[in-house]
């Protein structure tokens, strides 16, 4: 008795065969086979399926073919032999075309009814001399001849003719009229034109000619519009998005830095924005939480304007604390009381966005708080002006005396509310002039060359 697994010798001068190599796949050419009734090799795969009639089990049948002078498509058929129920239709194995296509066949024979027709689901069938369409997506795909399309249109129409006749519907009546009408086509006793007009251009209609012209057959192709590409479920390319800018004005930009008193780590807010009949600014802030420091500034949101600014405002009362004022370039604009002798030079308090009020203020707690000013070393008489200076800016603030405010800034840069806007304020007084040379100096303009300034440039090398 041999040994499990050992190879029995064979007869004397026999070979032992190798064994067979697996066959390879097959190509890609032989899945879709030119239709044709003689191809015995060219056999349907059959798949179990559930019949939705009567839910149990029949068979679908699937074919993988190529239409002659055309492409490849798959042909479905279900039946079941349970209830009886079955159902044909065809499917483009290939994609969406690039451009859509229109067949307009003049049928003059009963030769013209015989000739194949692909019609996919996205295909409108027209019949212009009976005002008839089968519009797209209403029927299933068919692989079939143009008189299977007209039978298959009948047989649609005949279908509910049963309950319209119970229902004596009027229109039963004009249905049976326009049936008999489809049925005269069938036997061409007048010619028709048959219109197949698909936007994803995988219908097709034969040419018995072909490779010659069909002089009965008009193909179209066409591009198709923006409702055929959304019906196909196909999305138009987007345009390349051009990259967004960036809103400063909704958004407050931080950015680290360092405490001007105890050199702490701190965050420097920044946003910004537009005033009123006026023109953007920058504010800035920054709160220290290691000593409790707070500062603000304001920046010219724009250039140097090209006439420089001197505003003045008669203070009448106490309402003209609550105007707005921007004193925005520190190192240009001045602050002249003439009623107080005093005057405020440039690069003093800095940048600020405040109330007149505020201000005022600002420059009381400057003058009085002075180190040099205080203490025992300090002048007697010195003593006494501050005192004096601090009790009429007490008034000016509380509507007690009338003043004159007057900014003065070269850049042009600077603001002060008008309660009128946007009418002449009585009260206030603006006035735009050319600035001096020593004026434009200490802005740097007199080096700017802003105009033709590169043919003075000389080649470096």
């Amino acid at each position: 008795m041999a040994a499990s697994g050992a190879v029995e010798p064979g007869p004397p001068g026999a070979a032992v065969a190798p064994s067979p190599a697996p066959a390879p796949p097959p190509a890609p050419d032989h899945l879709f086979r030119p239709i044709s009734a003689e191809d015995e090799e060219q056999q349907p795969t059959e798949i179990e399926s559930l019949c939705m009639n009567c839910y149990c089990n029949g068979m679908t049948r699937l074919l993988l073919t190529k239409i002659p002078f055309f492409r490849e498509i798959i042909v479905s058929s279900f039946s079941c032999e349970h209830c009886g129920w079955n159902n044909t239709e065809i499917q483009s194995a290939g994609r969406i075309q690039d451009q859509g296509v229109r067949y307009t066949l003049s049928v003059r024979a009963l030769e013209d009814m015989n000739r194949e027709v692909v019609k996919t689901d996205s295909a409108a069938t027209r019949i212009p001399e009976l005002d008839f369409e089968i519009p797209a997506f209403s029927q299933k795909g068919a692989l079939t001849t143009v008189e299977g399309l007209i039978t298959r249109a009948i047989s649609g129409l005949e279908q509910d003719q049963p309950a319209r006749r119970a229902n004596k519907d009027a229109t039963a009546e004009r249905i049976d009229e326009f049936i008999v009408k489809l049925k005269e086509l069938k036997q061409v006793a007048s010619p028709f034109t048959l219109i197949i007009d698909d936007p994803s251009g995988n219908s097709f209609v034969e040419n018995p000619h072909a490779p010659q012209k069909d002089d009965a057959l008009v193909i179209t192709h066409y591009n198709r519009t923006r409702q055929q590409e959304e019906m196909l479920g196909l999305q138009e390319e987007a345009p390349a998005e051009k990259p967004e800018e960036e809103d400063l004005r909704n958004e407050v930009l931080q950015f680290s830095t360092n405490c001007p008193e105890c050199n702490a780590p701190a965050q420097t807010n920044m946003k910004l924005v537009q005033i009123p009949h006026f023109k953007e600014v920058i504010i800035m802030a920054t709160n220290c939480e290691n000593c409790g420091h707070r500062t603000n500034e304001v920046k010219s949101g724009g250039a140097v304007e090209p006439l420089g600014t001197r505003i003045t405002l008669h203070i009448t009362d106490a309402s003209d604390m609550t105007r707005d004022l921007l004193k925005v370039t520190s190192e240009t604009c001045s602050v002249e009381i003439p009623e107080l002798e005093f005057e405020l030079g440039m690069a003093v308090l800095g940048g600020k966005f405040t109330t007149l009020e505020g201000l005022l203020k600002d420059i009381r707690e400057l003058v009085t708080k002075n180190p040099f000013t205080l203490g025992d070393s300090s002048n007697p008489g010195q003593t006494e002006r501050l005192q004096e200076f601090s009790q009429k800016m007490d008034q000016i603030i509380e509507g007690n005396m009338k003043a004159h405010f007057i900014m003065d800034d070269p850049a042009g840069n600077s603001y002060l509310q008008n309660v009128y806007a946007p009418e002449d304020d009585p009260e206030m007084k603006v006035e735009r002039y050319k600035r001096t040379f020593d004026q434009n100096e200490e802005l740097g303009l007199n080096d700017m060359k802003t105009e033709g300034y590169e043919a003075g440039l000389a080649p470096q090398r």
